[in-house]
């Protein structure tokens, strides 16, 4: 097979050729084009949630869990106290960072088959005076759950307490406009509904609490507000950025406002998954999740129940035919999962449908039905 293998995992993902080819030229980091192609994309990132008015944005380098720990450390004071809302395994890792640093963190836990509960968040933040911040997971790749952002953000702002949000498989998809939704932090990075490559994580703070953050990170690197800072007086950022990754995502924030923005990337990503459910079904495939609650980022399919069934195999089998699936992350019942993101169109899920349908004959397997 001559093309790149298609990936349909939540990150990375499958990007264009103008996307890669961006990122055969070298730059210096403090030369000042580059410094003007990251003022120029933390331009067009606060744009996609209309929070010019509202947010600063603060670039930072390494993965999107990279920009969540930083977001806790410079925004919860040491004496705060953070309530995670729990319905997967990405809301597991936040409650782990969050704690490792020292910060003190409950855990609100829920079906990680359903969305967290606005009500119950309610209740919870009636009956504790101490949280100080809520941390939402707004689409749990876990399982693929799109959790209610708006309601979980109105009650936090009902009760006073700041809400950080990790949008990191939903920004520039699902809808977030900063205008009407509160909330003092939101992290995403390049390598996710962007479709840049990783490397490079982004938060938004909001500018009211922006002066009170100096000082809390107990970090030199991930001090967001020394980032910030720094990068307002010099147009750089205080240490070695990845320069390829910047000019990368550029590129394709150009393509991603050429395609119309989150609405047409939105809807391009629903017909993705449409296309996946509508073939996977016909071959006998069930969805974890009820739809209602299915965001249109990744889908988790329960296990075929044939003995002949391996996900190493059918992996193997998969990828053999061009395309990368991702295992399950669910811990009660068996499953794999199936990106609906990235440079990818419904052609491709229809393309990865049949490749599935024979790795299902090479094992011998006659249907993806589940025992259940």
């Amino acid at each position: 097979m001559d093309r790149d293998k298609i990936l349909l995992t939540p990150g990375p993902l499958t990007t264009t050729l103008r996307t890669k080819l961006a990122m055969l030229r070298d730059w210096g980091s403090w030369d000042a084009e580059f410094n003007e192609v990251t003022a120029r994309l933390r331009r067009s990132l606060l744009a996609i949630i209309h929070g010019q008015e509202t947010h600063v944005v603060v670039p930072l380098q390494g993965s999107g869990t990279f920009s969540v720990e930083a977001a806790v450390a410079t925004l919860v004071p040491a004496n705060g106290h953070v309530l995670v809302l729990d319905n997967g395994a990405y809301c597991k890792r936040a409650a782990r960072l969050t704690t490792l640093m020292g910060r003190r963190c409950s855990v609100m836990g829920f079906d990680e088959a359903q969305p967290v509960s606005p009500t119950a968040l309610d209740e919870r933040l009636r009956a504790d005076a101490s949280i100080t911040h809520v941390v939402l997971i707004h689409c749990e790749t876990g399982a693929g759950v799109h959790n209610p952002l708006q309601p979980v953000a109105e009650v936090c702002a009902a009760h006073g307490r700041g809400l950080i949000v990790d949008a990191m498989s939903s920004f520039a998809a699902l809808e977030i406009d900063a205008r009407k939704t509160p909330f003092d932090a939101l992290i995403a990075a390049s390598g996710k509904c962007l479709e840049g490559v990783p490397g490079m994580g982004f938060v938004f703070i909001r500018k009211a609490i922006l002066d009170a953050c100096a000082g809390r990170s107990q970090s030199l690197a991930m001090d967001l507000h020394d980032q910030y800072t720094y990068m307002e007086k010099t147009g750089q950022w205080r240490f070695t950025p990845p320069t390829h990754v910047v000019v990368a995502l550029a590129e394709a924030m150009a393509q991603f406002e050429a395609e119309g923005g989150q609405p047409a990337r939105l809807a391009r990503y629903v017909s993705n998954y449409q296309a996946l459910t509508r073939g996977m079904a016909k071959l006998g495939f069930k969805p974890f999740l009820d739809p209602a609650v299915q965001a249109p980022i990744i889908v988790t399919f329960h296990a075929p129940a044939d003995p002949c069934y391996d996900f190493k195999t059918f992996y193997a089998a998969a990828r053999a035919r061009g395309f990368i699936l991702y295992p399950g992350k669910l811990t009660q019942v068996e499953t794999f999962r199936v990106g609906c993101i990235g440079a990818i169109g419904p052609v491709e899920m229809e393309q990865a449908v049949h490749a599935v349908a024979l790795a299902l004959q090479d094992m011998g397997i006659a249907s993806g039905a589940p025992a259940l």
